[in-house]
Formats: structure tokens, sequence, C-alpha cells
């Protein structure tokens, strides 16, 4: 292969620093890039694909539900692409949009694919990761192509041992994209950074011709992006700053790559407001904790835990070890200012800052790193809207790519400058390979977790075990192998290990409806075996007490009264739910009336119920 690229960029400066050009410099793009380039794009994709290949084998897990399984749309196959994309995207699962979350959801592209992917092959889970490991590929192809525009090989370097490809290869290995491909609903985040990618490579396509349809490639690419996931709105940042750090493109250069991006976020922001309805917020305050995880905080709280989840996002890049798929509350736990690790990550975003500042008119690889890497990362970092969690792996994919950037420039352009060519080279060769393999063997080891709902919510208790979510999903898991279980002794051992799972979960968040749900199918599960009504009224009791309302209790309490030996218990019960909770505690005449008319019908003779039905209803 020859070691100059006819397609490349021929940088004219001294800087190894600053990859900008002289005045005459053009692009020289000849046909037969990707011929030309098997080898590197080879190992590219082998590295993306082998340790995913293992997915294929693995079953729906997790938001599948929403986007796959329980989704009546997607359920239709190809007659159900219309309602994707004229509806939120959660209606499909939920029957109607329930604003949830705040900005609701409008991301139908990736959900058309699995649409399309269950006409093909319904119910084929392997069809759904081999898309995502497909889709990965090209991903990382195209970055790598992307980051070789950017930052040109230089007459005398190396394919192997260049910023772009190190730089991609970190990518395509970093664990932390692990919940994104081995997770089929992961595929919008892919699908997002592939379309702003390849709103990238037509811009600059675009700069060597001036061909009027390149332009019109980038707009369309870029909005299907944005259907992928709003996230690549982020890259209206990203563009125009890889056109200053990476180009001499003129003002007018700008104006005409920009316009049909622009075009596009209008387009999808406007056919958005039309489905959604609002734009950002509905106007309707969303108080669950699942959903707005900052409903229990004080403002300085807030902006503290949100810089402490900053900080953990970086570890995460540098670290990668410790992986789960759960940060809702309270894994991530309440911070204060009096908190060292929020002034720790505070630290470390003003260097960031501080270090762009600086270096943004040299136009450094840094400089931009950081540009890139805040840009992708502000949209999911709860400061400018909430996304309904603390934080997630996922939102770090694309973000990613700034981190594995300027670890490949520090490897291989800056310490053969800093130590010296030859120890500094082997250096940085000798830590790139530990990176790499350590990279290797943590995505390989973690791709397993996603296997099923058991094996997800075991890794998941493992390492958030202070989240209420995380304990009532592992509670979930292994409620559905109980009841396939014939064992009654096996029965009892996990009824066991459910109850400490659940009672886990309410003590985090006593108000969780699902976890709620859970505890009371447990409750009725534990009273068939030790027929404990106490235990079994109180576990009830305590669910009324954080929600007005659960339709099993109802279902559960007309079983009971069927039974006449616990009549005169029950009615007591009644009366205390009735009365003392719902009227005297709550004042919720509506739910006190029902209790009491329900003792009443147990039991007529108790001139308890009369006398507090009369005191309520004339209140």
């Amino acid at each position: 292969m020859a070691k100059r690229k006819a397609d490349s960029i021929t940088p004219k400066t001294k800087s190894r620093l600053t990859p900008k050009v002289n005045s005459d410099w053009q692009y020289q793009w000849t046909p037969g890039f990707w011929t030309n380039h098997w080898i590197p794009m080879l190992i590219i994709a082998i590295l993306a694909a082998v340790p995913y290949l293992q997915s294929l084998d693995y079953g729906y897990v997790l938001d599948d539900q929403i986007v796959i399984t329980g989704n009546q749309f997607t359920k239709k196959g190809i007659d159900g692409i219309g309602d994707i994309l004229s509806t939120e995207s959660m209606t499909g699962y939920f029957g109607e949009q329930k604003d949830l979350v705040a900005g609701a959801r409008y991301r139908p592209l990736s959900i058309v694919t699995f649409a399309i992917e269950q006409s093909i092959a319904p119910d084929k889970p392997a069809l759904g990761h081999l898309g995502n490991i497909i889709f990965y590929i090209i991903t990382c192809l195209l970055l790598y192509r992307v980051f070789l525009l950017w930052l040109p090989l230089k007459a005398s370097q190396q394919w192997w041992w260049s910023i772009p490809f190190v730089a991609a290869v970190f990518f395509a290995l970093h664990p932390v994209h692990t919940e994104v491909v081995a997770n089929i609903k992961g595929r919008d985040e892919i699908m997002t950074f592939t379309g702003a990618l390849g709103a990238i490579w037509f811009s600059m396509k675009w700069l060597s011709d001036k061909k009027w349809h390149w332009l019109l490639l980038s707009g369309t690419s870029f909005f299907l992006g944005l259907l992928s996931k709003e996230n690549a709105i982020t890259f209206l940042a990203v563009i125009p700053a890889g056109l200053y750090f990476f180009t001499r493109a003129e003002r007018n250069d700008y104006v005409k790559i920009l316009t049909p991006i622009l075009a596009a976020t209008f387009i999808y922001l406007l056919i958005r407001y039309q489905v959604i309805g609002y734009f950002l917020s509905s106007g309707k305050e969303i108080t669950d904790l699942m959903n707005n995880p900052f409903v229990e905080m004080r403002p300085d709280q807030k902006m503290a835990t949100i810089f402490y989840t900053l900080g953990l996002y970086l570890k995460l890049l540098v670290f990668p070890y410790v992986l789960t798929h759960d940060y809702y509350p309270y894994a991530i736990p309440i911070m204060n200012w009096t908190d060292w690790q929020v002034w720790l990550s505070v630290s470390a975003y003003a260097l960031m800052l501080g270090v762009f500042v600086k270096d943004y008119r040299k136009r450094t690889l840094p400089a931009f790193s950081i540009l890139f890497f805040l840009a992708t990362i502000s949209i999911v970092s709860n400061i400018l809207f909430p996304v309904g969690t603390f934080m997630n792996e996922r939102f770090l994919f694309i973000s990613s790519a700034a981190y594995t950037l300027v670890l490949a420039w520090l490897l291989v352009d800056r310490l053969p400058n800093v130590i010296s060519n030859k120890v500094g080279l082997l250096f940085g060769l000798s830590l790139g390979a530990i990176i790499l393999a350590g990279y290797l063997v943590r995505t390989y080891t973690r791709v397993p977790v996603w296997e099923n709902a058991m094996t997800l919510n075991r890794a998941a208790i493992a390492v958030s075990p202070n989240s209420a979510r995380a304990n009532t999903f592992m509670t979930t898991a292994l409620f559905k192998e109980y009841q396939k279980e014939t064992d009654e002794a096996k029965k009892k051992v996990m009824l066991q290990e459910m109850g400490v799972y659940i009672r886990k979960a309410l003590s985090i968040y006593p108000a969780y409806y699902s976890g709620s749900q859970m505890y009371v199918g447990i409750l009725s599960e534990e009273y068939r075996y030790d027929n404990d009504l106490e235990k079994l009224l109180a576990g009830f009791k305590q669910v009324l007490e954080h929600r007005d309302y659960l339709p099993y209790i109802d279902t559960y309490l007309e079983y009971l009264d069927g039974k006449p030996s616990v009549h005169q218990r029950l009615s007591d019960f009644y009366y205390d739910l009735g009365y003392n909770l719902f009227w005297q505690q709550k004042r919720k005449k509506a739910y006190a009336i029902k209790y009491l008319e329900k003792g009443q019908a147990l039991n007529p003779a108790d001139t308890r119920f009369k006398s507090a039905l009369d005191r309520v209803r004339q209140s």
C-alpha cells in the first residue's frame, strides 16, 4: 500500500499540533479510496464485530420491549411504518402518548428498521443483533474515513500507527459501547452518529469539487441522523468546528455547508412538533422519580449531582471496567457541594475549558476534541434539560469518539515529542497495545451480560445495589423464573430472594409504581406459603400509604373477602384503611368511603362503619 494516500489532505505546516493548512490547500479526491485502504478497514471491521458476534444467540432485553416486542406498530412489520413515523416513539408500546419524560421522544428511524426486520423474520432477535453489528461496523469505518480527512497521513507515516487508525480502533473496541451494540434498542445511538458522520463526509466532499448534490446528500444524511435520535443536533457545533480546525474553508463555504444541515434541522423540528405537539415541554410536571431523578432534590443538590455524573463520564472513558446499564435513583447518590468528588469533576471540566480557550486559536487537536466532547455530551448532561435518568453509558457513545481521538494523538504524536522519537514510539506502541488488549477483554466479557433479563439484572444489581429500578427489575426477572419452576423447595428459595430485592427497592423509593406492583405480588405469594395474614395486610397498607390505588390490592382483597375465617381481621383492616389512613391522614374522601363501605358489607353489625361513614360523608 502506498504510504501517501492520493485523496488525503496534504498539510504544509511544521507543527504537529496545528493541522491547519495554507491558503493554496485543496482536496484531491481520486477514485478507489475504499479499495486502496481495505487493510485498515478490514482490521477495524473485524475488531468492531468480533466481541459482539456472541450476541447473535441472545434474546430481547430491557427497552427492546418498548420498541420491538411490545410495540404494536413494530409488530405489524412494514405495515406499521406509517404509524411509527406519525406518532411519538413510545406510543406503539403504551397505546397513547403519555409524555412520561421531559420533551417526549420522536426517534422513528431505528424503529422503522425494527419493523422491517419483523417483516423479514418475526420475533427473531438474531436478525436485530446482526443489524446492530452491521450498523456499528459502518459507523466505525465512516469514523475512520472522517478522521483521515481531518488528519491525513504524512509522507513518512505508516497507516497502522496514525492518529485516524488508532483512534478508530480504540473507538471500535471501547467497552462503554457494549450497551449500544449488544442491546438491539441501542441502534438509535449508532444510526444518529452514522447520519452525523455522513453529513461531515458529504460536506468535505463538497469542498473538493463544489458540486451541489453533495450538499443535498449532507442535509439528507443529517436529517436521517436526527430521525434516529435528537443527539445529532449537537453536530451543528461539531461540523463548523471541523471546518475551522482542519480546513481553510472560507466564510461562504461555512454558509453553504451549514444551510442544508440547518434546513434538515428545521424540517425535523417542525415534524417533531407536529407529531408530539410541543418542542421541549408539554407543561406537565414530571413527578415520578424514575422519569425525573432530581424531583426530590434542592436546586443546589441537583447541580452538584449533575457535575458528579459528568465526572463519572470521564472516569468511564478512561477506566471502563466497572459497567452497568442502571444509573437510576439512587445508584447515583444525592450529592452536595461539600462532596470532594463534585469539585474534582468541576476542576476537570474547568481544566478542559482552559485548554480549549488557550489553544483554539492555534487549532490544536486537543482543543477540537474538547469542543467535540462538550458539544455532544451537553445534550445528555441534564444541564440543558432533564433526560429522564442521572446518566447512561450509552450516552457516551458519540462523545467517546472525541476521547479516542485525543488518546490516539497522545500515543502517536505527543509521546515521541515529549520523550524522544524512538523511546516515545516504543512507549506509545506498548501502551497502546495494553489499552487495546484491555478494551478487547473487557468488551468481550461485558457483552454476555446482555444475553437475557436474568444475566443483565444480576450484573446490574452487583454494581447498582442502591437503584430502586435495578432491585425491582431483578425481582421481575426472578419472578418469571419462579413461575416456570415446579420444585416447591426451589420456589421458596427464589421467593425469599425476591422478597429481599423488592423490599430494598421500596426502601429506596416507597412510591415506585412498578416496585409496588411487584411487592404486592410477592406478598401474595408469601401468604400462600406462610399464611401470615398480618404480614400481608401490613404490606398492603405500606403500599397504600404511598399510593392511593393499586389494582391488584383490590383484586386480592376480594379474594380474601371470600374466606369467612378472616372476616373479622379484614373488617378491622378496612376500617383502619378507610378511616385512619385515607380520611384522617390523607383526607381522600372517595377512597375512605370505598374501604369503609367494604368493611361495612363484610361486617354489617359493626357500628364503627356507620358512624365513620356519616362523619366522612357529612364533612
